[in-house]
Parts: C-alpha cells; sequence; structure tokens
C-alpha cells in the first residue's frame, strides 16, 4: 500500500542528492570539529580518520530515512484529505440521486391522477371533486415529508392509505384492497415513498385489463430481521399489460441499491399463472438516518 504514495522517482532522486550533500557537510564539519577538541590524543585520530567511511553511510541512512519519512507523513496527510473530499462528493451526488428519484415519482402519479379527474369531471363531477380533495391531502403530505429519507412502517401505511383512497375514488367497486400489518413491524423503518410506486404497479397491472372487480393484497411483517412486504395482484396472463414507462420499480431498484447496495431487495413472481407478487425487503439498522 506505501508505493501507493511514494514520491515520482524524478523527486526520490532530488531528495538522495540533498540527503548526500547533507551527509557530507555534517561529517566533515564534525570531523574536524572532533580533531579540533581532542587534537592530542592521537589514538582517537587515527580511529576518527578511519571511521569517516562507516560514519558517512550511518549518517547518510538516517538522513535519507528521516526525509523519506516526513515526505510519506505529508504524503499519507494530502492523501486521507483527498479521500475524505471524494467521499463526501460521492455522499452528495448520492443523496441528489436518491432526491432525484423520490422527486420524480411524483408528477408520474399526478399525470396518472389528473388525467382520470379529466374523465371523472365529464361523467362525475361529485367524485371528481372527492378525488381531488384527496389528491391535495396526499400531495400535502408528500411534502411535510420531502426531506426524510427514512420513515415508520405505520406513516407509510397512512400514506399509502391516502393514495388507495384516491384510487378507489377512480375504480369504485372494481378495486378492493386486503392489508394486513404485522404488529411488531408499526416501527420498522423504511425510505419514504418507496411502497407507492409498488401499489401503483399492482393496480396497473391488475385492473387496466379487466371490467371485473379484484383484490389487491397487501402484507407488512418482520423476517430475519429484515422488514418484508409483498404486494400481490391477480393477472391474466392471455392479455397484454398495459404499456408504461417501467420508471416506478426501476427507480425502486435503483434507491435499493443507492442505500443498501444490494440489487436483489425488490424481487418478483408469479403464482398459478395468475398472480403476481412483488416483494420489497428491507435490512432493519440501527441508525436509519445514515444514508450511506
Amino acid at each position: 500500500m506505501l508505493g501507493y504514495y511514494q514520491p515520482k522517482n524524478e523527486k526520490m532522486l532530488f531528495i538522495i542528492l540533498i540527503t548526500a550533500v547533507l551527509t557530507f557537510v555534517v561529517v566533515y564539519f564534525g570531523k574536524y570539529g572532533l580533531e579540533y577538541l581532542f587534537a592530542d590524543q592521537k589514538p582517537y585520530l587515527i580511529f576518527l580518520d578511519f571511521s569517516i567511511p562507516f560514519r558517512y553511510i550511518l549518517a547518510f541512512m538516517c538522513l535519507n530515512w528521516c526525509a523519506l519519512a516526513n515526505i510519506l507523513w505529508y504524503r499519507l496527510e494530502e492523501q486521507s484529505e483527498t479521500q475524505g473530499r471524494l467521499l463526501a462528493t460521492q455522499s452528495l451526488a448520492k443523496e441528489a440521486e436518491l432526491n432525484k428519484l423520490r422527486h420524480q415519482l411524483q408528477p408520474h402519479f399526478l399525470f396518472n391522477s389528473l388525467n382520470s379527474v379529466y374523465a371523472l369531471t365529464i361523467v362525475n363531477p361529485t367524485e371528481a371533486g372527492t378525488m381531488i380533495t384527496k389528491l391535495a391531502a396526499f400531495l400535502r403530505g408528500t411534502l411535510k415529508r420531502d426531506d426524510e429519507v427514512w420513515v415508520n412502517v405505520a406513516e407509510e401505511m397512512e400514506y399509502i392509505q391516502l393514495y388507495l383512497d384516491i384510487e378507489k375514488v377512480r375504480f369504485s367497486h372494481r378495486l378492493n384492497i386486503d392489508v394486513q400489518i404485522d404488529e411488531n413491524t408499526h416501527n420498522l423503518c423504511l425510505p419514504g415513498t418507496l411502497l407507492q410506486p409498488i401499489v401503483e404497479n399492482a393496480i396497473k397491472f391488475g385492473l387496466y385489463n379487466t371490467s371485473t372487480a379484484i383484490t389487491i393484497t397487501i402484507r407488512v411483517a418482520l423476517e430475519n430481521n429484515t422488514l418484508l412486504i409483498c404486494v400481490a395482484n391477480p393477472y391474466d396472463p392471455q392479455m397484454t399489460a398495459s404499456k408504461g414507462t417501467g420508471f416506478g420499480l426501476s427507480s425502486i431498484r435503483r434507491r435499493l441499491y443507492l442505500l443498501f447496495a444490494d440489487n436483489n431487495l425488490l424481487q418478483t413472481e408469479t403464482q398459478n399463472d395468475n398472480l403476481y407478487i412483488t416483494k420489497l425487503k428491507i435490512p432493519q439498522k440501527n441508525d436509519q438516518n445514515d444514508t450511506n
């Protein structure tokens, strides 16, 4: 690892040259100083002349080691500061992308709701007014939690209930909802506004290709310290699903990867060729305020 922090070859040669010159100055000035102090001691002066090469090598190694140690220290400090700035930049970029994904979901949902309001104003103005009121409450709740990365299950399900109230106005008796929430999950955490696109997807594929009533099932449970949310909707495999942008589920996968670095937290499967199940897994951490 230290090789990554070492100076370039040109700097190394310069340091060695400076160290050699400084060593020469120190050794020879020291020699003349000692000869002056011990001028009357012949054996010591002979030893002094004989040991010059050894003293030069020893002084050179000590000075060179000190110079390299200082350079490596400052390089490590500089690298540490650079790494800190890089991590801070990456964290800001990740938070910006998370906010972008969260905010893009609202126009996606709002576009569909306004289309439904427009249709209702023609066939049922009273229901249109009810839907506008519920839509306003839903968007007001969205604004209140705009800066919240994490919410608890109780808050998220209250948010989803507002969304389902809007959809119930749109589809009336055709849409039935079965919500099952384990009591021990109410205070567990999950990313805000994460569940709404999944429920919207279930309604889209469950209702848009049929005129009969269907039931959307939402189950919330805790398994192995992981919050498990299953959304199930019936579908007809013989019918072509209505086309869309596919933004909702892809954005959820991207948000989950940014938060947990795991691509397997959102899974889908089919049962009996007529039931489509979306499973969302949220690992529970001690500190959900940490988005890193």
